[in-house]
């Protein structure tokens, strides 16, 4: 065997691994990530689309449950609630895991009325309850909407952040703003001064750094979105009316009621964004950074901060996109007849 012979062999060996592995679509987890899904579902499109793609990966999330909270688009808690609702029953999962109601107010009217039965007590509890489980691995908390739930939860029980980890969609850092940052300020502020482990993935709108970029065309929304999904037992009468049986006709349905940005025409999935890069990592760059406070509307560096975070940004739209088209088309009845 000569040396160009190992030489010329140990490339193509090393060509063939990246051929196939262009073709994996989703590396699984070994084992599936404890989550809770915190959500203000009823806010826009995107929430829906993220816990409809959570339920389609139940190999890859062992779901404890979901929560929901208010954020002043979507109404009062009663309507996020019913959102989440009609999402589930969609999937058929509703009877599979709690539903649960958290707050309607903010962090700093509910911090100091954390006894009897105050504003989203019932999500709150069932987050702390959930963390005190004994487990291999941290309870991630995927929150995609403000962090009320969550700072209440480690503010009542501050024990708990040895045991979970916050991935939270949100912010344009570094620049100011942000719909599920200004929805509650100050329940992040308190997240980010906490020990708890600490994931934000980055919105950054009309930037292509941020999830912002992982856009649904008006297209693909019009005609890849028809009946995805499993046919639900029950049908649900959708938000702005009319009966459905599948998750990707009332998908379709939502579209038809939001503007579309940009040319082509699209609509940002961040929410859903969040969903897939922990489900594979590769699908977005993260790196380390000190923990940052906001402060009248700015962000405040604390470069000598010995508490860091994890930033994630320059998501992959293409994969995480096709991903989710996979993930409801493999639950038609057609795909399972053929399998």
């Amino acid at each position: 065997m000569t040396l160009l012979w190992i030489i010329r062999f140990s490339i193509g060996l090393w060509f063939s691994i990246v051929s196939d592995q262009k073709h994996i679509r989703t590396p699984i987890q070994s084992t599936p990530i404890d989550i809770i899904f915190d959500t203000d579902t009823n806010n826009e499109v995107d929430d829906q689309h993220a816990l409809a793609y959570l339920l389609f990966n139940q190999e890859t999330f062992d779901i404890k449950g979901i929560t929901v909270n208010a954020t002043y688009n979507g109404g009062a808690i009663d309507g996020h609630y019913e959102e989440a609702k009609r999402i589930m029953m969609l999937c058929n999962a509703f009877d599979s895991f709690p539903l649960i109601n958290g707050a309607n107010g903010n962090f700093e009217t509910i911090a100091t009325t954390l006894t009897g039965n105050f504003d989203g007590k019932s999500a709150v509890d069932f987050i702390i309850s959930e963390s005190q489980r004994s487990r291999k691995n941290k309870l991630v908390i995927l929150a995609v909407g403000k962090l009320t739930n969550v700072a209440l939860a480690l503010k009542k029980a501050p024990e708990i952040a040895t045991k979970i980890k916050v991935v939270w969609l949100g912010s344009n850092y570094p620049d100011p703003g942000e719909y599920n940052l200004e929805n509650d300020i100050p329940a992040m502020n308190y997240v980010l001064d906490q020990t708890v482990p600490f994931e934000m993935v980055t919105v950054r709108y009309g930037k292509p750094s941020g999830t912002d970029a992982v856009r649904i065309t008006e297209y693909n929304a019009k005609t890849r979105l028809k009946g995805l999904g499993p046919i639900a037992s029950t049908p649900i009468t959708g938000r702005h009316g009319g009966l459905f049986y599948t998750f990707g006709d009332y998908a379709q349905n939502l579209f038809n009621h939001i503007e579309y940005y940009g040319n082509p025409p699209a609509r940002a999935l961040f929410d859903m964004a969040a969903v897939a890069i922990l489900k594979n990592p590769n699908w977005a760059q993260k790196s380390e950074i000190p923990a940052p406070y906001m402060r009248e509307g700015e962000w405040v560096e604390r470069s000598q901060n010995t508490r860091k975070i994890i930033l994630w940004e320059y998501f992959n739209e293409q994969e995480i996109l096709e991903d989710f088209f996979h993930s409801l088309k493999v639950f038609t009845p057609e795909d399972k007849k053929s399998n």
